[in-house]
């Protein structure tokens, strides 16, 4: 079974964790996600090019996609704030390419926003 948890300002983020790990849940308030969209850059895209030929990794594009699942798991934790919440479990990322010319791509996240007891 895999799991991962996290604390940030007293917020508790966890995917799948074991019941023994989980704190006290007092009250379930509801689904909250965020979303983010990331845009290609020409320039990016011409190296991301270089290395698909002579392998390694497409560093431009993973500091886009980082920047863009951070950007949607803030969204997602304010989204469960505003209900009340101190935490959110079963956090799930989807990523999906979008636009005409697959020039753009989605990060999305979502999860069960709770109230600790």
């Amino acid at each position: 079974m895999g799991w991962f948890s996290k604390s940030d300002d007293d917020f508790f983020l966890a995917t799948t964790v074991p019941a023994e790990a989980l704190p006290p849940i007092a009250k379930v308030l509801g689904l909250v996600h965020g979303e983010a969209v990331i845009g290609a850059n020409i320039f990016r895209d011409m190296f991301a090019s270089v290395r698909d030929v002579v392998g390694g990794r497409a560093g431009g594009y993973e500091r886009s996609l980082a920047g863009a699942r951070d950007a949607a798991l803030k969204d997602m934790i304010e989204s469960a704030r505003e209900l009340g919440a101190d935490g959110a479990l079963g956090v799930d990322f989807d990523y999906a390419v979008l636009g005409e010319t697959n020039g753009m791509m989605l990060v999305s996240v979502s999860a069960t926003a709770v109230k600790r007891g």
